[in-house]
C-alpha cells in the first residue's frame, strides 16, 4: 500500500521532491515541456490576428511601392540622387512583399512549412535580408540629406549618383553575405518550421546580438542624430518660415516614430527572448516562451508594416515625386515655391 501523504504532499516513502520539478509546477501550472515539440506553443492562438496584419501590409505595401516606383524611376532619370537611394529602397521593400503570402500560409497551417526546403531557404533569405537592408538604407538617406542640408558644397562628390548606387549595392551585398552566412550554418532550422526555433539554438541566440545592435540600435542612433541636427540647421535659418520648420520638424519626427513603431517591439522581444534563452533552465525557458509567443510573432508582423509606410514617407513628401504623380493621374499641380520645396527635399 502507498505510504500516506504527509504535510506539503509529500509521502512518507519520498519525504523530498527533486527541486528542478518543485521549482517547474511552483513557476508554472503545466507540466513541464521542455521535451516536447516546440515547447509545447500554441500555434493556433491569435492566428487570425497575425495573418490578418500580414495581409493587410501586403495589400498597403504592393499598392503604396507600386504607385510611387515609376516616378521614383523617371527621377533617377533626371539625375536626383535622393531618388537612387528610394529606388533601392523600393526594390528592397517589394522583394519583402512578396514573400509575406508565404508567411501567412505558414502561420495558417500552424507554423508549420509544407513547402520545400529551398522555399525555407529562399523565403527566409528575402524576408530577413531585405528587412535589414531597407533599414540601412533609411540610414544611408538620413546621412545624404544631413550632407545636402550642413554640408551641400562640401559634399557634393559624396552625393553623386553614382555614390548613392555603389552605396546602396555595398550595403545590400554585406547584408546578403552575412545571412548567407547564417543560413547555411543553421541546416537544423529548416525543417518543418522552417526559421522558428522553439526554444532558440545557441547559435541562433548569439547572432541575434548582432541583429538587435547592428540592425536596430545603431540604425536609430544614426536616424536620430541625423535628423536632430537636419532640424537644428533648419531651425537656425533665418530665410525660412515659421511653418515650414515646423514642417521638417514634424517629417523628422515621423521617419523616427515609425521606425520606432515598426521596428522597436520585435527588436526588444528577440533580445528578451535571447537572453531568457541563456539564463533559464529548459522547462522555465519553455514556459516563457510559451507565453511569449503570441507577442513576438504580433512584433514580427509588425515590423513589416514598415515596407508600406517608406513611401509615403520618402516618395510622397517629395515635391518632385508628387509631382510625377500627379501627372501619371492627369492632376493639374498647384505651383509652390521654390523655397518650398527645396527645404521639402533636403530634409527627406
Amino acid at each position: 500500500c502507498p505510504s500516506p501523504p504527509t504535510a506539503g504532499g509529500l509521502t512518507a516513502a519520498n519525504p523530498t521532491l527533486p527541486l528542478q520539478h518543485t521549482s517547474t509546477m511552483l513557476n508554472d501550472s503545466v507540466p513541464c515541456l521542455s521535451n516536447a515539440s516546440r515547447c509545447g506553443v500554441d500555434f493556433q492562438a491569435g492566428q487570425e490576428l497575425v495573418v490578418s496584419l500580414y495581409g493587410g501590409v501586403f495589400l498597403l505595401g504592393l499598392a503604396t511601392n507600386a504607385l510611387t516606383l515609376w516616378p521614383i524611376v523617371q527621377q533617377v532619370r533626371l539625375g536626383n540622387v535622393l531618388a537612387v537611394y528610394l529606388l533601392g529602397l523600393a526594390t528592397s521593400d517589394l522583394l519583402y512583399l512578396l514573400t509575406l503570402p508565404l508567411w501567412v500560409l505558414y502561420v495558417w497551417r500552424g507554423h508549420r512549412w509544407t513547402l520545400s526546403s529551398l522555399a525555407c531557404h529562399a523565403a527566409g533569405f528575402i524576408f530577413y535580408s531585405n528587412m535589414y537592408v531597407s533599414v540601412l538604407l533609411l540610414c544611408l538617406i538620413s546621412l545624404e540629406r544631413y550632407l545636402a542640408v550642413a554640408h551641400p558644397l562640401r559634399s557634393l562628390g559624396l552625393r553623386s549618383r553614382r555614390a548613392a548606387a555603389t552605396a546602396s549595392t555595398v550595403v545590400a551585398l554585406l547584408v546578403f553575405a552575412f545571412h548567407l552566412g547564417v543560413s547555411l550554418r543553421s541546416q537544423e532550422l529548416h525543417s518543418t518550421s522552417c526559421y522558428d526555433s522553439y526554444p532558440l539554438l545557441p547559435g541562433v541566440a548569439r547572432f541575434n546580438y548582432f541583429r538587435v545592435a547592428a540592425g536596430f540600435a545603431l540604425p536609430l542612433l544614426v536616424l536620430g542624430v541625423s535628423y536632430l541636427k537636419i532640424f537644428q540647421e533648419v531651425r537656425a535659418s533665418r530665410s525660412l518660415m515659421g511653418w515650414q520648420k515646423a514642417k521638417v520638424k514634424r517629417l523628422s519626427l515621423g521617419v523616427i516614430a515609425i521606425f520606432l513603431l515598426c521596428f522597436a517591439p520585435y527588436h526588444l522581444l528577440l533580445l528578451v527572448r535571447t537572453v531568457a534563452s541563456t539564463v533559464l533552465d529548459s522547462c522555465a525557458l519553455c514556459s516563457f516562451e510559451r507565453r511569449l509567443h503570441l507577442p513576438f510573432s504580433l512584433a514580427l508582423a509588425l515590423s513589416s508594416l514598415n515596407s508600406a509606410l517608406d513611401p509615403v514617407l520618402y516618395a510622397l513628401v517629395s515635391d518632385s515625386i508628387k509631382g510625377d504623380l500627379k501627372k501619371v493621374f492627369g492632376c493639374m499641380a498647384r505651383p509652390r515655391s521654390a523655397t518650398v520645396g527645396t527645404i521639402a527635399t533636403l530634409a527627406l
